[in-house]
């Protein structure tokens, strides 16, 4: 009788979305629209070229060379394998949800663990600098000193949650010397072995790239789609739709907290916390990019609340100070 009661409330909640979407379909087209223009403007140019790149240098062995380079920083700090700094690293550079398409083809490669690509996750989940600088800063909020606190608090408590979450599944620790001629024989190793071509190399990143964005593209559109009929059916205030649309989709919730008639502190504040927990839409789009793998969800939400709570108090403690010192 419960599976029965299941059914027919999902099925009640699809044609409630089928009516909304038919009798509100000027909204919905709005919300579409909008959603394609923040994959084509901010998430495709700034994923595209890294998520090539990165199964390029994966296929050339950059992976083993940082692997063995990085490998005391990341046992010391975080007590997990080396290797696991190629996703740190990129994930800084690319932002999310590219830590997951990282990890996933380190898993899938047996380059590491279950439990390790869980625990990787916890703590590399960066937004992209450009976004931060770029669209959070100069868009929304108009203030590209506020900006960079609010990066330097979303960037530096990923590191305080690595640190959080070091004892959870360690890594078999290497007691070997670090050695940079064993780092570059190891890089060459993984090149030769390599028996795909250039051409296929590149054909194949081409590929996995388009699909996984096209991926995040529909999963962009879905949430968008979803936080206008609730914009449209409850009757809230701006200040909670503004925190309820960013904790589903980011980059509206975003926009309309810049549009808050509060103070700077404040809106900065809800800004750090809503980029650092990233919306239930990026959630979506990293379980959806390992859903062939049988990695854990649950330690990625976990560290997202903590993400959000701590970067949040971080940027209100030090906001006066960083006014003060900018």
């Amino acid at each position: 009788m419960k599976k029965v009661c299941t059914s027919i409330a999902i099925m009640t909640v699809l044609i409630f979305i089928a009516i909304e979407i038919l009798t509100s379909s000027q909204y919905i087209m709005e919300s579409v629209s909008f959603s394609f223009k923040i994959w084509q403007e901010n998430i495709f140019p700034s994923l595209f070229p890294f998520f090539v790149l990165s199964e390029i240098l994966t296929q050339y062995g950059f992976i083993e060379l940082v692997g063995e380079l990085m490998r005391p920083l990341m046992q010391s700090l975080f007590r997990i394998k080396g290797e696991c700094a190629f996703i740190f690293i990129m994930s800084i550079i690319s932002g999310f949800p590219s830590n997951a398409k990282y990890t996933r083809e380190l898993y899938l490669n047996g380059t590491i663990s279950e439990s390790e690509a869980s625990k990787i996750l916890t703590f590399t989940h960066f937004s992209n600098p450009l976004f931060i600088m770029g669209t959070v800063a100069l868009l929304f909020l108009n203030n590209k000193e506020i900006g960079l606190l609010i990066l330097l608090c979303h960037y530096s408590t990923n590191i305080i949650i690595g640190l959080i979450f070091r004892d959870y599944a360690p890594s078999k620790k290497d007691h070997t010397k670090v050695s940079f001629k064993r780092a570059i024989l190891k890089m060459h190793e993984k090149r030769i072995h390599n028996h795909s071509g250039l051409g296929k190399i590149i054909t194949n990143s081409l590929q996995n790239a388009i699909q996984t964005l096209l991926l995040i593209l529909g999963v962009v559109t879905m949430f968008l789609v979803i936080t206008t009929m609730i914009d449209q059916n409850l009757n809230i205030n701006s200040y909670h739709q503004s925190i309820l649309n960013g904790f589903i989709e980011m980059t509206q919730g975003l926009k309309y907290v810049s549009l808050l008639d509060i103070p700077l502190k404040f809106k900065s504040t809800i800004t750090a916390m809503i980029l650092s927990f990233g919306g239930l839409s990026v959630h979506m789009q990293m379980i959806g990019i390992l859903s062939d793998t049988k990695i854990k969800y649950l330690p990625f939400f976990t560290a997202r609340l903590l993400h959000a709570s701590i970067a949040a108090f971080l940027v209100y403690f030090l906001f006066d100070y960083w006014i003060l010192i900018i």
